[in-house]
């Protein structure tokens, strides 16, 4: 059996394979057991394996993007709030890496406009890190904290992916990979 086989169901043995008899079998598919496809997850044509094509499908769309509430970046703000923007971004660290998630490189871009808006573009390790639903919202928190800043909004992007190149000399050094 294959590692991923008892998601199709391949090399799956039956009851009465394994030595059991019919009254030891457990139901084959989810209408055996007088469950519905819609209860299991599982495709409308009561296939057993999972409907994984859902996955795929974009998500809804939520209206505008919060991205979209912050101007056009001022560089006189930024001049005077970025030094303590990052500061205060360098104080969150991923749970798994024991460096601040700015010299991680997961930082792309602080834009400040002229009303101290603050947008945050950054991304994270993985599209599937564990830390996706905690670190935007501490960034978000820990920027809005920065005195002088009016509002703060992080917007996730994966587009340069991350890579460690994108770590600070400073991360190279307290993760040992000079």
């Amino acid at each position: 059996m294959g590692i991923f086989s008892f998601l199709t169901g391949s090399g799956d043995k039956g009851p009465e394979d394994r030595g059991a008899t019919s009254s030891d079998a457990a139901p084959r598919s989810p209408t055996d057991a007088g469950v519905s496809a819609s209860d299991t997850g599982r495709d409308a044509a009561g296939d057993p394996r999972w409907n994984f094509g859902a996955l795929a499908e974009p998500l809804p769309s939520s209206g505008p993007s919060p991205a979209s509430d912050v101007g056009p970046g001022d560089p006189v703000k930024a001049l005077e709030l970025k030094p303590h923007i990052v500061e205060a971004i360098s104080t969150v660290f991923d749970p798994e890496i024991p460096v601040n998630i700015y010299e991680l490189g997961l930082i792309y871009d602080i834009i400040v406009d002229a009303s101290a808006k603050v947008l945050i573009k950054m991304t994270l390790t993985s599209p599937a890190c564990p830390s996706a639903q905690s670190l935007p919202g501490e960034v978000q928190w820990k920027v809005k904290a920065v005195p002088g800043v009016s509002d703060a909004v992080v917007d996730i992007v994966w587009e340069p992916p991350w890579s460690p190149e994108r770590m600070s000399d400073v991360a190279r050094l307290q993760l040992g990979m000079f």
